[in-house]
């Protein structure tokens, strides 16, 4: 049962991100997404699974400085990419304006 409650939850979360790539305004990437983050309009970051750790620790430190959630996505970089619509791989996604989606609240509430 808990691998089936898993791939629904990774498949909520896919459908949270379509609606923010839909709807809302994201920002795709490693340098781009730093930037964001350092101006202050970052309210959440996702980065993927295989994220390399330096990478990983620096924008979690950078979110930290920003209070900016992070959602660590159970996928890998190519499934991040996928997520979001696009046809290459993304590693670190964060979102501007989450639009119609309800990603920011039911994230924060786990």
């Amino acid at each position: 049962m808990a691998p089936k409650k898993s791939k629904k939850t990774v498949e909520n979360m896919n459908s949270r991100i379509k609606l923010v790539m839909k709807s809302g305004k994201a920002i795709l990437g490693y340098k781009a997404s730093v930037k964001a983050l350092r101006r202050g309009k970052s309210k959440m970051v996702l980065i993927a699974s295989n994220c390399p750790p330096l990478r990983k620790s620096e924008v979690e430190y950078f979110a930290m400085l920003a209070k900016t959630q992070v959602h660590h996505y159970s996928g890998d970089n190519t499934d991040l990419g996928t997520a979001c619509g696009k046809l290459y791989n993304c590693s670190i996604l964060s979102i501007v304006d989450a639009g119609d989606s309800d990603i920011l609240t039911s994230t924060e509430a786990k």
